[in-house]
């Protein structure tokens, strides 16, 4: 839009500020998709096994329904004190009615938002797919938080971001092709299908999450397949650095199992910025072309 390239600041503002009120929402899913998750099992659950008196949950939960409360004090979150970052600031981090404290994590989450969001819109020009992007960006930070929370990676945000990833490429809306997107869905999925079974027959144990496999195929289905060996190395050397630091913060032992989900989400992201520059200097200072 030329609105766009008269005003170069004007794109990197407003995603800004949408991702700062986004971040907000994401807040909301991390904390209720679980419970959403748990309520349905248990719902499936007494269903089909009635012999076990199995008590289905009560009343409706969804993503908006029942408004937000103070975890202590139970009284009614109000609009006024749900603006992103800056209530949290104004009320210094305690509820306004019994000063329970709010977890910082709140705050951080539209931070983290806002800043991913920004960096986007630096990075790109404005652009359909660098909007998409922007979705993808709110999916993989819902997934992290969740990952690290339950060890749980929902198919109500892996599986519609590798079906937006194949749309995105088939009304060539993405830079990559049809065929490498779908490609890269089919080897994200096998490459950690094969090591989780491979594994598993090696070791009688499962080292990972289906949820795992499925978030690289969107990964693949994205950035298509030749950024698989990026990723997966990527996340590998993350994810070696913070679980070596996990492991030594909580005394646990190496055995202990540990989410790997956000580890593929951060090298996913980084990939999808930075990923022509890595290899490039791959390349040129290992490779020396």
């Amino acid at each position: 839009m030329d609105i766009f390239h008269y005003y170069p600041w004007l794109f990197p503002t407003l995603a800004t500020l949408f991702g700062l009120i986004v971040g907000s929402f994401l807040n909301v899913v991390i904390h209720r998709l679980p419970v959403i998750m748990d309520r349905e099992w248990r719902a499936e659950c007494a269903d089909s096994f009635p012999e076990y008196q199995i008590t289905p949950p009560q009343g409706t939960y969804n993503l908006s329904v029942p408004n937000s409360t103070c975890p202590k004090c139970q009284a009614p979150i109000r609009i006024i004190d749900n603006i992103p970052l800056l209530s949290w600031l104004i009320l210094k981090g305690k509820c306004r009615q019994c000063s329970n404290k709010i977890s910082v994590r709140y705050p951080l989450v539209e931070l983290l938002s806002a800043s991913l969001c920004f960096a986007i819109a630096y990075q790109f020009e404005f652009s359909y797919f660098a909007i998409a992007l922007l979705f993808f960006t709110f999916v993989l930070i819902a997934a992290t938080f969740i990952d690290l929370d339950t060890m749980l990676l929902p198919d109500q945000l892996t599986l519609p971001l590798t079906w937006a990833g194949i749309a995105l490429a088939l009304f060539q809306i993405s830079p990559v092709s049809l065929q490498d997107s779908v490609v890269g869905a089919m080897a994200g999925y096998l490459a950690l299908w094969s090591v989780y079974w491979l594994f598993k027959l090696a070791t009688g144990k499962e080292g990972m999450g289906y949820g795992d496999f499925k978030l690289l195929a969107a990964l693949g289905a994205w950035l298509g397949w030749q950024y698989l060996p990026m990723i997966i190395l990527l996340s590998s050397l993350v994810g070696l650095v913070f679980g070596l630091i996990q492991l030594k913060l909580k005394s646990q032992g190496i055995d202990k199992a540990f989410p790997f989900g956000p580890y593929l989400a951060i090298a996913g992201w980084l990939s999808m910025m930075w990923g022509n520059d890595i290899l490039s200097w791959y390349f040129s200072n290992f490779l020396g072309i």
